[in-house]
C-alpha cells in the first residue's frame, strides 16, 4: 500500500547505498525517490546489484537543487523530516504524534558530512535514531531504512 512518502538522497556518494534505499523505499511503500546533486542514478551496474529491480518500478527524478526540492514539496504539502543527530533533534520513535496522517518527505545525509546546516533549517523536523553501542551512526542506507520503515508505520492512519 503506497501512502504519500517520498524519498531524499542529496549528495550520496555509494551506488551500493543508492541501490539499497531504491529497494527498502520500494518495501516501504514510498511513493518517489529525489536524487539530488552529485547522488548517482540508474542506469548503473553497481545501483542495480543492490536494487535488485527496484530501479526500474520505484519513481525516481533527479533534482540539482535541495533548497529548490524543498520548497516544491512544502508547498505541496509534505512535512519534511531531516535524519540527522543535531542539538534541537528527537528520537525517531518520538515522531509519532508530529507526522501521524501527513505527507513526509525524509532526507538523510551524505555518508561523510551528514546533512548539512541549511537543510536541516529548511526542514520541519531533525529527528535522529538513538545510538546504545560506542558508535554514534549507522551507514546511510540502514539509518534510512530504519527512519523509511519507522515513518510507515506511523504515518498509517
Amino acid at each position: 500500500m503506497k501512502s504519500d512518502l517520498v524519498l531524499i538522497l542529496p549528495n550520496i556518494r555509494s551506488c551500493h547505498n543508492v541501490g539499497a534505499m531504491f529497494r527498502t523505499a520500494d518495501a516501504c511503500g514510498f511513493n518517489k525517490i529525489y536524487l539530488v546533486g552529485y547522488t548517482p542514478v540508474p542506469p548503473r551496474p553497481e545501483i542495480e546489484k543492490v536494487a535488485l529491480g527496484a530501479e526500474k518500478t520505484m519513481p525516481w527524478e533527479h533534482k540539482k537543487n535541495v533548497a529548490r526540492l524543498i520548497t516544491s514539496l512544502k508547498k505541496q504539502g509534505y512535512t519534511v523530516v531531516a535524519l540527522e543527530k543535531a542539538y534541537e533533534s528527537i528520537e525517531l520513535g518520538r515522531l509519532t504524534k508530529k507526522i501521524l496522517g501527513t505527507k513526509i518527505a525524509l532526507i538523510v545525509g551524505n555518508e561523510v558530512d551528514g546533512i548539512d546546516k541549511k537543510t536541516l533549517l529548511r526542514s520541519d523536523i531533525v529527528t535522529h535514531i538513538p545510538m546504545y553501542g560506542m558508535k554514534e551512526s549507522l551507514n546511510v542506507s540502514i539509518a534510512a531504512g530504519i527512519a523509511m520503515y519507522a515513518i510507515r508505520q506511523f504515518s498509517v492512519t
